[in-house]
């Protein structure tokens, strides 16, 4: 199983596949409008600019389990993320990361690489898994993580041919 198995629907409300993703290095992402980590929105994007010809995506999924801290609708998160952060990587609909109605794409990321002491269950808004070209889960950093932080980890799988 990888991670182009999975379907997930944008903020808009299309239904996009994952295998559409294919050979590209991704940071995913949960994401909150409200949350102590909302300021990382700003490096996510810089980071995203900066590699995107590289093949880095970031994907963005909003989450209201941690604190109520992504309230909004979708068109609100929309709105919030252009406006305050001009967001240009994928955000996607809102989505349970923890519990009966986590997502799928959730379920799998959190199986492939279990946070601290083993644990699947995400901590908070902000943790970030990244996944390389071929559609393996590489690593997952905690919502502490900056984009900036973990930069130096993700270059190696920019590499051309890097599989990884």
């Amino acid at each position: 199983m990888n991670i182009y198995e999975f379907e997930v629907r944008t903020l808009e409300g299309e239904t996009v596949r994952l295998d559409g993703y294919r050979g590209k290095v991704l940071l995913i992402v949960n994401v909150a409008s409200r949350c102590g980590f909302t300021p990382q929105y700003a490096g996510l994007e810089a980071l995203y600019r900066r590699h995107r010809n590289a093949g880095l995506v970031i994907l963005g999924f909003p989450c209201n389990q941690f604190g109520g801290q992504e309230p909004g609708s979708e068109t609100e998160i929309r709105r919030f993320c252009s406006s305050r952060y001009e967001v240009s990587f994928p955000l996607f609909a809102k989505i349970e990361v923890n519990g009966e109605h986590t997502h799928p794409l959730y379920a799998y990321l959190k199986s492939a690489q279990p946070g601290l002491l083993g644990s699947e269950a995400i901590k908070w808004n902000f943790t970030k898994f990244l996944v390389g070209r071929n559609g393996e889960v590489v690593k997952r950093y905690a919502p502490t993580a900056t984009p900036e932080s973990i930069e130096p980890g993700l270059l190696p799988l920019l590499t051309v041919g890097s599989g990884g």
